[in-house]
Formats: C-alpha cells, structure tokens, sequence
C-alpha cells in the first residue's frame, strides 16, 4: 500500500490542489463547502492526512470536477512520468 508520502500519491494531491485553484477556491471557501474546518483542507494539502475515497468523492463535487475525469487524467499523468 502506497504511503502519504508516495511520489504518485504527492502527484495526486498536486492535481487536487490545482484542480481547487482553477475553480477558484481558497481552502477557506472549500473547507465551507464542506462544513469542515480549514484544518482539513491544510493538512489533506500538506500529505499530513490521507484523502478516502469518499472524501475524495466530495471534494471533486464541492469544487465541480468529475472524479471519473480527475482519476483518468491522474492515471494518465502518473503513466507519462513513469516513461521519462
């Protein structure tokens, strides 16, 4: 099982966190989306806690990307740097 500190797992919270900013959300305005504290959002960003896939799952809809879309372009991501 992959770690927090995983470089494909550090990859995925690098897409999330672009993924926030380009819907233009602060990790304030997420965490209230979410009725979580800022803390969450801080500590998820940071690899200080692992994201479930449920949590996961809620995100994607607080900041109005498709899952299914984010995993595929992840994967694909994930797949290019493993040819470099």
């Amino acid at each position: 099982m992959a770690s927090i500190f995983h470089s494909e797992y550090k990859q995925f919270l690098r897409q999330l966190i672009a993924a926030r900013k380009a819907a233009g959300f602060t990790q304030e305005v997420l965490a209230a989306r979410l009725e979580k504290k800022q803390s969450f959002i801080s500590k998820y960003e940071r690899g200080e806690r692992r994201l479930d896939v449920v949590e996961f799952l809620g995100i994607a809809k607080a900041i109005g990307i498709d899952p299914i879309i984010f995993i595929r372009d992840f994967i694909n991501s994930s797949l290019k740097e493993g040819d470099a």
